[in-house]
C-alpha cells in the first residue's frame, strides 16, 4: 500500500502520471492525509498578465516563448540569437524565429535564455532531512581521528541514520528535496532512493516522486544499512520489483519510471538476484562502482560475464555511478557494450571516491552524465555540478600540458612581449603556450559541461526520445534563464553565462511536460512554510531515534 492509501485515502495507481488537482483533491478529503497542506492551490484561471499561462500542459492548450536566446542542444535544430518555442499540451511543436502562434499565450522571453531543464542522473533525495550533516565526512572512517574520518557517511548515514527512517520520513525527504531541485531548474531525475526497509517505504518513495511532478526514475535498490545490521524484517529487496512495477509503472505515458538497482558489493547472490529481475522486467540496471568496498575485482568479473554466481555480465542496459578506480579491461568492456556512466564531479572530490573518471573517459571517446549525489555533503544545484566538472577537468588536463615535455620550454617573459600588428602571422614570433602533446584531451568547454547536464542525462535514463533537448516532437521540459541579472548582464557568451556566471536565482521559468511549475522566480501551488515544518519535524525525529544529538556546530 501507498502512504496515501494507508491513511484511508486510496489511490488508482495503475493509471499515468498522477496530477497535481488529483492529489489536491484526495488530500482536501481528511487532515489525515499525509500530503495535506503541502499544495496551495492557485486559481484554475489566469486573470493578469503577471500569471503563468492557464491550463498548461493539458491537451490542446498552446502558448509561445517569445524572443529568448534559444539554446536547444540539438544541431539539428541550432541555436538561435532570439527566437520563439512554442508548446502544445505536453510537447513542443517548433522553434525557430517570429513563429506564428494564432492567439496562444505568450511567455516574453527577452533578455532570457530558454533551454532544455537540467538532468540529474544519481541523487539520494531520501537523505533531505540531513542536509550538510556530513560537510566535512568521507565515505568510511579511515581511523585518522580528524573531522573528515567521523563521522563518515558509511557509519552514520547508512548504519545509524537511514534504519530508523519511517515511511512518513521517507516521503517528506522526497518530496522536499524533488521540489528543491525543479526550483533550481532540474526538471529530471533519477532518484537512488536506498531505503527500501519495507513495501511502504518504497511505496512512500514512489508516491513523493509523482507528488513533486517532475519527470524521474525511480531507482529500486536495498534497504540502507538496515540490510547490514538485519533490523528491516519487512525488506522485499529484489522480489518486490514486480509487484513495483505492476503497481505503479504500468504505463509507459507517464513523467515518472523505474529503473533496477542492482548493487554489485552486496555479494554474489544479491548480484544474481537483482539484475536477473531487473532483466526480466526489461528495466535498466544501475549500481554504484567505485574504488572502496572491494568493487573492482567484482566489476572485472562482471565485464569477463562471470559476475553473480558465473553468468551475469554488463550490458547496454547497464547506468554505471561513479566509475573510479576501475580496470582498463572494465573501462574497454563498458564502451564496447555501451554502457553509461554517470559522474558526481564534487561528491567524488570531497569524499575520497577517487578521481572523477573524465579524462579516462575522454580517452575512449565517451562522455557522462552529471549527478548530485548526496546532499548530506554537497549541494544539489546544478550549476554547481556544471562549473565543478568543468574546472576539475579543466585543472587535470591544464596540468598534464604544463608536466609534458613541450610544456617544460622556456617561454618569453610575457612583460618582455612587443606585439606589433604583423606578429600574430610570422610563425615562431608569438610566444604560444607549448602545444599539447597527443593524447591529452582538450580542456571542457561551457558547451560541453551543458551537453553533460542536458541530453547526456536523458540518453543515460532512456529518456532521450522524450527530453534532453528542445526539439520539435519531444516533451516541453524547458527553463527560462534571467540573463538580464545582476550577476550576468552583460550577456556576451550564452553558454558560459549559465555555466561560469548563473545560480538557481537565475532560474525564473520551469516546465515539465509543458506544465510550467516555477513562474517569475517562485514554484506554484507549493506551501513552502508547511513543507519546510514537516521536514525538520521528520529531521528531529531521525536524530533522536538514531540517538545522535543535534548540534548546529559540531
Amino acid at each position: 500500500m501507498c502512504i496515501l492509501c494507508d491513511k484511508g485515502f486510496p489511490q488508482n495507481h495503475a493509471r499515468s502520471q498522477l496530477g497535481r488537482r488529483d492529489f489536491l483533491k484526495t488530500t482536501a478529503a481528511g487532515g489525515a492525509a499525509a500530503g495535506l497542506g503541502l499544495f496551495a492551490a492557485r486559481p484554475a484561471a489566469a486573470h493578469d498578465d503577471d500569471d503563468a499561462p492557464e491550463d498548461s500542459g493539458r491537451r490542446g492548450r498552446r502558448y509561445i516563448i517569445r524572443g529568448g536566446h534559444v539554446t536547444s542542444i540539438d544541431p539539428a535544430v541550432g541555436d538561435f540569437v532570439k527566437a520563439d518555442v512554442l508548446v502544445e499540451g505536453k510537447k513542443i511543436v517548433a522553434v525557430g524565429p517570429n513563429l506564428h502562434a494564432g492567439g496562444a499565450a505568450e511567455i516574453d522571453a527577452r533578455g532570457k535564455i530558454v533551454m532544455p531543464g537540467f538532468i540529474d542522473t544519481h541523487h539520494h533525495q531520501f537523505e533531505t532531512a540531513l542536509r550538510s550533516f556530513l560537510a566535512n565526512g568521507v565515505l568510511i572512517n579511515d581511523q585518522s581521528g580528524s573531522a573528515s574520518a567521523n563521522p563518515s557517511y558509511f557509519e552514520y548515514i547508512l548504519l545509524t541514520f537511514a534504519p530508523v527512517y519511517r515511511p512518513e520520513d521517507v516521503y517528506i525527504s522526497e518530496l522536499f528535496g524533488g521540489l528543491s531541485q525543479l526550483d533550481d531548474g532540474v526538471t529530471t531525475v533519477h532518484d537512488v532512493s536506498q531505503i527500501h526497509h519495507s513495501p511502504a517505504h518504497s511505496d512512500a518513495a514512489i508516491q513523493a516522486l509523482f507528488d513533486t511532478g517532475r519527470r524521474a526514475a525511480f531507482g529500486f535498490f536495498e534497504s540502507a544499512g538496515a540490510n547490514i545490521l538485519g533490523t528491516n524484517p519487512g525488506n522485499k529487496y529484489p522480489s518486490d520489483a514486480p509487484r513495483i512495477k505492476q503497481q505503479w509503472f504500468s504505463s509507459s505515458d507517464q513523467l515518472v519510471h523505474m529503473i533496477m538497482g542492482g548493487e554489485v558489493y552486496l555479494g554474489d547472490l544479491s548480484t544474481d538476484q537483482s539484475w536477473t529481475i531487473g532483466r526480466q522486467l526489461d528495466l535498466q540496471i544501475a549500481a554504484h562502482v567505485l574504488s572502496p568496498f572491494g568493487i573492482r575485482p567484482i566489476f572485472d568479473k562482471l565485464a569477463a560475464g562471470t559476475g553473480g554466481n558465473g553468468h551475469i555480465g554488463i550490458g547496454a542496459d547497464n547506468l554505471f555511478i561513479h566509475m573510479t578506480g576501475m580496470s582498463d579491461a572494465a573501462w574497454q568492456k563498458v564502451k564496447d557494450v555501451g554502457a553509461q556512466v554517470s559522474i558526481a564531479f564534487p561528491i567524488e572530490m570531497n569524499m575520497r571516491h577517487g578521481m572523477p573518471p573524465i579524462v579516462r573517459m575522454q580517452s575512449l571517446g565517451l562522455e557522462p552524465s552529471l549527478s548530485t549525489d548526496v546532499e548530506v555533503t554537497m549541494t544539489a544545484d546544478f550549476f554547481t555540478q556544471m562549473r565543478v566538472c568543468m574546472n576539475m577537468q579543466r585543472m587535470v588536463v591544464n596540468q598534464m600540458i604544463l608536466d609534458s615535455p613541450n610544456g617544460n620550454q622556456n617561454l618569453p617573459d610575457p612583460r618582455n612581449w612587443e606585439l606589433p600588428q604583423s606578429a600574430v602571422t610570422v610563425p615562431g614570433f608569438f610566444p604560444y603556450w607549448p602545444t599539447p602533446p597527443a593524447g591529452i584531451p582538450a580542456p571542457l568547454t561551457a558547451r560541453d559541461a551543458l551537453r553533460f547536464a542536458t541530453i547526456n542525462g536523458a540518453k543515460h535514463l532512456r529518456l532521450d526520445k522524450k527530453t534532453g533537448s528542445l526539439t520539435p516532437g519531444k516533451e516541453a521540459d524547458i527553463i527560462i534563464l534571467d540573463a538580464t541579472a545582476l550577476n550576468v548582464a552583460p550577456l556576451n557568451n550564452v553558454p558560459g553565462a549559465v555555466v561560469s556566471l548563473m545560480d538557481r536565482t537565475n532560474v525564473e521559468t520551469v516546465i515539465v511536460a509543458g506544465k510550467v511549475h516555477k513562474w517569475k522566480g517562485k514554484l506554484l501551488d507549493v506551501d513552502l512554510n508547511h513543507l519546510r515544518r514537516q521536514l525538520e519535524s521528520s529531521r528531529d525525529h531521525i536524530f533522536a531515534a538514531a540517538g545522535v544529538p543535534q548540534n548546529l556546530y559540531r
